[in-house]
């Protein structure tokens, strides 16, 4: 019986169980990965994804497609887990099938770096799902919580975040001292 309930307890996600970062899943998560050259350079911005109750990731991540279980850029390293008690929307499934119809409506958008693109996808899943009872999700509010709640996979992906923008702090601070000190 414990057995059991604790391979349901996995399935539904509660208490963190369920997250396998080696085989890319990660239960009701919204996961995050580093975007080459702009995460170096502004290392709070990369790309989101929203998973379903079995962890499965989809990403808005181009014009009309996105993808499943295949982030476009690189596996996640970061996720942040939700509760998905939270989640406000009736009918059976609520979670997935917000997942879906946001995955479905972004298959017939222009992704727009700056407008619409993976957080704005994201943001729409919970916004159908009511999650936190709100319907008031955004790129902005996403950046800010999955900064803050967000937990790397690995100590790899912290690195693989940071270190290029640290390297290239480094070497600005070297520029400005060398011309600064002549």
């Amino acid at each position: 019986m414990a057995e059991a309930e604790a391979k349901m307890k996995q399935f539904n996600g509660g208490g963190g169980a369920g997250l396998d970062a080696e085989r890319g899943r990660f239960p009701y998560c919204v996961v995050w990965t580093p975007i080459p050259v702009l995460t170096w350079l502004f290392p709070i911005i990369g790309h989101m994804g929203i998973c379903t109750s079995t962890g499965v990731i989809r990403d808005f991540a181009g014009p009309y497609f996105v993808s499943e279980d295949n982030m476009a850029f690189g596996k996640p390293v970061k996720y942040w887990k939700l509760d998905p008690s939270k989640v406000y929307s009736t009918g059976p499934n609520a979670w997935d099938t917000a997942v879906h119809d946001a995955s479905e409506e972004y298959k017939h958008r222009m992704h727009n770096l700056c407008c619409d693109n993976c957080h704005s996808h994201v943001a729409l899943a919970l916004n159908l799902m009511r999650y936190d009872n709100s319907t008031s999700w955004n790129m902005v509010k996403l950046c800010f919580f999955s900064l803050l709640y967000g937990k790397y996979v690995s100590i790899g992906g912290f690195v693989k975040t940071w270190l290029p923008f640290v390297l290239f702090l480094g070497v600005i601070v070297t520029v400005v001292l060398t011309l600064h000190l002549r």
